[in-house]
Parts: C-alpha cells; sequence; structure tokens
C-alpha cells in the first residue's frame, strides 16, 4: 500500500516528464531511435539494380537462380531500462538522491516510448537483479515502472553491471534500446559493456553529484563508502586534502569516459544539482 508521500512523488514525476514528453522529447525521440531496426520480411527473385549484398545464398543454391532478401523497417521498439540501485545511488546533496533522478529519467524515457507505441521493461539491480518487469505498452505500465523504482528497498548494497547485462541477454532475444542508468562506478566493465554493445543499443546514463567530485571546506568530515560501509574521517579544512580528493575523482571520471568511448557506449551525464534538460537535448542532437 502506497503512502500519501509516495502518490504524491509518482504524481509529481508523471506531471512534470509528460510535459516535458509532449513539448520537448517526443519528436526527438522518434527522429533518433524509430526506424533503427529492420526485420525480415520475404525473399524474391534478384533485379537487374538490387544490391549484391541482400542476396541469400542458400535460397540461391538451392533454386539454381538468385533471389535476395527483403527487409522492411522495425516499426516497434523494445526500451529496457537497467537501473541502480545500490548503496551508491543513495546518496544526493543537492535536495535528490541519484536513485529519485534515476527515477525521474526513466519515466521520461518511458513515457516517451510509450507515445511512439513502444514497449517498456525494467530490470532493478545492486550485486544482484532485484526486479524485472517485462516490457510492455501503456502508461499504467509506466506508473507502475516509476513506482518500483522509487520506493524499491533494495536488498543488496553492491553493483554488479556485468550480472545485470548478462541476465538482460537471458530475458530478451531481439535488440534493444538499453538505457543503463547508474554512477557506474565498478571497475572492470570493459567486456560486459562491449558484448551488451555488439547485442543492443546502450546507452550509459551516468548519475553524478557534486559531493562526489568536490569538497567543501566544513573541517572534519566523515565519509562512509555506502556500498562497503567503510568509514574515513577527512580534514577538508587543509587544502591539500581537497585537492587531492577533486584530482582523485577527476582521474576517475576522465576513466570511466574513456572506457565509454572505447566500448562505443553513448553517455548521458546527468546531476543531482542540475537541469537535466540540456543534457538530454545535447544527446538526442548527437544521435541525430
Amino acid at each position: 500500500m502506497l503512502t500519501s508521500e509516495q502518490i504524491k512523488a509518482i504524481r509529481k514525476i508523471q506531471i512534470r516528464t509528460s510535459h516535458l514528453v509532449s513539448d520537448l522529447f517526443g519528436g526527438q525521440y522518434q527522429s533518433v531511435f524509430k526506424g533503427r531496426g529492420m526485420e525480415f520480411a520475404e525473399v524474391r527473385q534478384y533485379l537487374p539494380g538490387d544490391d549484391v549484398r541482400t542476396i541469400d545464398w542458400n535460397v540461391t543454391a538451392r533454386t539454381g537462380e538468385p533471389y535476395v532478401k527483403r527487409f522492411t523497417e522495425e516499426r516497434e521498439l523494445t526500451v529496457m531500462l537497467l537501473v541502480d540501485v545500490s548503496g551508491s545511488t543513495h546518496f544526493g546533496s543537492a535536495g535528490q538522491f541519484k536513485q529519485e533522478l534515476a527515477a525521474e529519467l526513466a519515466a521520461l524515457l518511458a513515457f516517451s516510448a510509450i507515445a511512439n507505441n513502444d514497449k517498456v521493461g525494467l530490470m532493478i539491480f545492486t550485486d544482484q537483479v532485484e526486479l524485472s518487469l517485462p516490457p510492455r505498452k501503456g502508461s499504467r505500465h509506466v506508473l507502475r515502472v516509476v513506482r518500483e523504482i522509487l520506493n524499491h528497498q533494495a536488498r543488496g548494497t553492491g553493483t554488479d553491471i556485468p550480472l545485470a547485462l548478462d541476465q538482460l541477454s537471458k530475458i530478451t532475444r531481439r535488440r534493444c534500446v538499453v538505457f543503463l542508468l547508474s554512477d557506474l562506478l565498478q571497475p572492470d566493465l570493459k567486456r560486459s559493456l562491449a558484448v551488451a554493445r555488439r547485442r543492443h543499443d546502450l546507452i550509459s546514463v551516468v548519475l553524478e553529484d557534486p559531493r562526489e567530485l568536490d569538497l567543501e571546506r566544513v573541517g572534519l568530515l566523515a565519509l562512509e563508502d555506502t556500498e562497503s560501509g567503510e568509514e574515513i574521517l577527512v580534514d577538508t579544512s587543509d587544502p591539500q586534502v581537497r585537492r587531492a580528493f577533486k584530482d582523485q575523482q577527476a582521474a576517475r571520471r576522465d576513466e570511466r569516459d574513456r572506457l565509454l568511448r572505447s566500448v562505443d557506449v553513448d553517455a548521458v551525464r546527468v546531476r543531482t544539482d542540475q537541469p537535466y534538460i540540456r543534457e538530454l537535448m545535447r544527446f538526442f542532437r548527437s544521435r541525430q
């Protein structure tokens, strides 16, 4: 049973994202994703001018005459939302947790999809796959997707992105548009991202918070790793400490960006303290 606060949060996201879909993202989504897939329709005899790359060599060998494959544009897509709810996403210093930001972005992408008659599926994961909703259409299904992300009580605290991507390959055989919403703090992701990229149109939505990138001067500060539980005490009044932290986080961010480029995975970087509209529009323009 949902509380009044939970209902209010879901309704707020619905109103905000529905407005964005109708005013901004609907046409952008359709121009970027519709018609990106092709599905087999039939074979017919070769005619002068046909592309030789479409010749069906099996049928040609069997009949003794050249035949070509015909394809039609695949109008209906499947969008899968893979949402990381590990311990590191239960953090936010700007009035919003990363998990809440993920829920709003997932709602926006899901409403854009169903507005174009596409199916939407959901997988919530930590160091285990905690929830999986099969792809479906309709606004009621999207509202359930948002509700599950916002209110999910994670059983695990760690992160296992390769496990989630491997599970995705088991539950869907068709090529999908996959949005991976995570802070991507887990190391050694290159192989799993590369495999998923070959099978699907994979887009990484990277969740960030300003306090993960820079420290304010507030004196002694206890920092806890929300996934391992490890705690350290940091003297933020020391400029060398703040500089070392900033340099370390910048190096980690650069390494992550290089990883995504190396496996040809598009990335949308969003922060809890900044509007995400500009980053999403930049992504859509680059895709177009």
